[in-house]
Formats: C-alpha cells, sequence, structure tokens
C-alpha cells in the first residue's frame, strides 16, 4: 500500500509536525510503514540510502520507546544506521543531525495527551515541509513477511542502544553565543512536569549564571500546552511565585521545542509575546509569523518586512525563508504557541548563534 492508503486506514494522519495519532493506532508496523515511506521520500532526493545513518530520539511518554523500536527496525531493514540519540529535546536533535547531514526523527507528540503521540520527521537540512509530505504520501510500502504479529506488534525484540551524547553541543551553541553570565543574579523558576528537556534545562540556565529552582516535576506525562495553558497550570505558576518568589518561571512543552515564560507574578506570556522581544532582541529585520499571532510586532515597528502567514510552522518556514533568499537578515519567524525559528544566523556583541539548518536555510531553534 502508498501511505495515504495507510493513514487512510489506520487513522494516523498528518498534522503540521509531522504523523500522529491515538497510540492505540499507532501499532508498531504503521510506525514501521511510515518510516519506510518517510526513507523512500528521503531516497527520491539524495538523502537517503544504504548506510546512511538517521539519528533517533522520543520524549518521555510511556509509548515512545515503543514506537521509537519500531521507527529503528524501519531503518535497519531499508539499510541504514539508526544513531539512538536518547530522550532529549527536539532542537537538540536537530542540531546533532544537521551538523551531520543526516535525516532525523523524534518520536512525540508534543503537548497532546498520553493516550497519543506521533513521529516527526526532519530532512538532512531541516524541517520536513508540506511538498515532503505530499512525496511520502505517495510512497509504496511492502512489510517484511513474519516481522508482524496479527495486531501489528513486532514479533522481534529489539533494544534501545545506549545514546549518543546530544546535550553537550546543544547546550554549549546557547552558553557560547549568550555568554557565562547573561542570567548572573536571576532567580529562575523551572516548572519541570513531564518535559523531556527538563533535567537539561536547569545545567544550561545555571551555566550562565542563574539560580534555578527545580518545581513541579511529574513521574507521569501531563500535556502541558504552551499555546492554551491549562487552568493548573496557571494556578501552580501563582502559587509558586507566592510561596517561593522568583524574578520568571521558564517551561517548555513536552518534547521542549517550544518555551513557555512566566513573569515573577506567575502571569504566563503567549507565545507570540514572547517572540516579538526575542525577535526584537536578535535586531531582526524580516519577521514572519502566523495570522493569529498578536498584531503589536506590527505596532512594535523594528522589523523592516513582516510576513503574515497560514497557521502552521511550515507556512512559517517558507515565509522567513523567502525574506532570507531576498536578503534580509537576521530573518526569524515564530508561533503563538512559543516556536521560534531562525533562517538566518544571528551576530550580536561579536557573537554568533547559527542557524541550525545546513545547505538551506532554517529551522526550529527553541531559544530559552
Amino acid at each position: 500500500m502508498i501511505i495515504s492508503e495507510w493513514m487512510q486506514r489506520s487513522g494516523v494522519g498528518f498534522g503540521t509536525s509531522g504523523a500522529r495519532g491515538l497510540v492505540a493506532a499507532m501499532t508498531d508496523d504503521v510506525c514501521f510503514a511510515y518510516t519506510l515511506g518517510y526513507l523512500h521520500h528521503l531516497e527520491s532526493l539524495d538523502e537517503f540510502g544504504p548506510g546512511v545513518s538517521v539519528a533517533v530520539a522520543g520524549d518521555l511518554r510511556p509509548s515512545t520507546p515503543r514506537i521509537l523500536r519500531a521507527c529503528m527496525a524501519a531503518i535497519r531493514h531499508a539499510g541504514g544506521v539508526p544513531l539512538f540519540c536518547g530522550f532529549v529535546p527536539t532542537p537538540a536533535l536537530c542540531l546533532y543531525a544537521y551538523d551531520r547531514a543526516i535525516p532525523s526523527l523524534m518520536v512525540t507528540g508534543s503537548h497532546i495527551p498520553a493516550d497519543r503521540n506521533g513521529i516527526k520527521f526532519n530532512r538532512a537540512t531541516g524541517e520536513f515541509l508540506k511538498q515532503d509530505e505530499a512525496g511520502m504520501r505517495e510512497q509504496r510500502v511492502t512489510l517484511p513477511d513474519g516481522w508482524f504479529d496479527h495486531s501489528g506488534a513486532l514479533l522481534t525484540k529489539i533494544d534501545l542502544p545506549a545514546a549518543h551524547d546530544v546535550l553537550t553541543a546543544y547546550s554549549a551553541r546557547y552558553r557560547l553565543f549568550f555568554g557565562d553570565t547573561a542570567l548572573k543574579g536571576l532567580r529562575l523558576g523551572v516548572y519541570q512536569h513531564s518535559a523531556v528537556g527538563r533535567d537539561a534545562l536547569i545545567p544550561l540556565l545555571e551555566g550562565m549564571g542563574a539560580i534555578v529552582i527545580p518545581l513541579g516535576r511529574s513521574e507521569d506525562f501531563l500535556p502541558v500546552d504552551t499555546e492554551a495553558v491549562r487552568p493548573e497550570d496557571a494556578a501552580a505558576a501563582c502559587r509558586w511565585a507566592q510561596e517561593i518568589g522568583f524574578d520568571a518561571l521558564l517551561t517548555t512543552d513536552g518534547d521542549s521545542d517550544r518555551p513557555l515564560l512566566a513573569d515573577r507574578e506567575g502571569s504566563w506570556l503567549r507565545g507570540d509575546v514572547l517572540g516579538i522581544l526575542a525577535a526584537r532582541y536578535l535586531q531582526a529585520r524580516a519577521v514572519a509569523t502566523p495570522v493569529n499571532s498578536n498584531t503589536a510586532l506590527e505596532k512594535a515597528a523594528f522589523a523592516e518586512r513582516i510576513s503574515r502567514t497560514r497557521i502552521g510552522s511550515p507556512f512559517v518556514v517558507d515565509a522567513m525563508t523567502e525574506a532570507a533568499q531576498e536578503g534580509f537578515a537576521p530573518s526569524i519567524g515564530y508561533e503563538a504557541n512559543g516556536g521560534f525559528l531562525l533562517a538566518t544566523s544571528v551576530t550580536l556583541n561579536g557573537k554568533t548563534l547559527k542557524a541550525l539548518r545546513r545547505a538551506m536555510p532554517c529551522c526550529r531553534c527553541c531559544a530559552h
């Protein structure tokens, strides 16, 4: 069957961030087939073939390890070499893969409940765009005989190997740009919940001089949404502000590619407000953001070019890439969910924050 038929049969479709569906529908054979379709599409673009490495990582959902095993089995079946990068933030995986010009995939459902999950696909050069989704839908895949039982479960046990270190370079990326004293003297709360970057964020902030207070760690997966803050998260932030006190409170969504920030009173700031502040700080000349983002961007009047797009990071990517190709730099993009993207490298105070993407500009950049 072609992938579009797999989608129709399984009910696991494409959203703006890859394949997503109910965990019950994301059986091993479905995840295996989707990964094969992804690799076949990359092969048609000369980005995959026998012996090519594919970096993989995942979030902290209970279903993620099983789905990772199915994806890795598909990579091996296609002749590739899966490189397990552990349970780490999506941007850390991207940085590792793009530096090596290899494909990568992240098993995550981002902020959606634990009974759902997903697979984010990346090309060797950047984010998987709408044209890539269309190409993948038409790929025909054939599952190997005898690999799955009647329920679609893998019959061969696959162990997750020791993870490659991707966090050292990821943390260094921000410390080197902002400096070791950028947050000196600030008392910062970190709402850890079940975000995959909860343990990486603390040493990163401390490495820039902050005093960090871990809060709200959960061993159960919590669907923290950076765009639509849950009432319980709003209440917790206000309570911590009163009981503990801090200069700011930070957290991320499940795969830690979207930041969320609250002030010292515990009031959460929308991601499109953070996007304006970050873009202005980085002295962006071009800004791309969806039509649902705050119109204070236009009133701030610091950007020479503003592009309003359809909702979804692929559309933001297209607009910011176009601006970069026309010579606008820095060219950035952001969404109301807090996702912040670089189309070009940024240089401030003699230090450069490189865009993650290789060859073609732009990729998701988690700007904590």
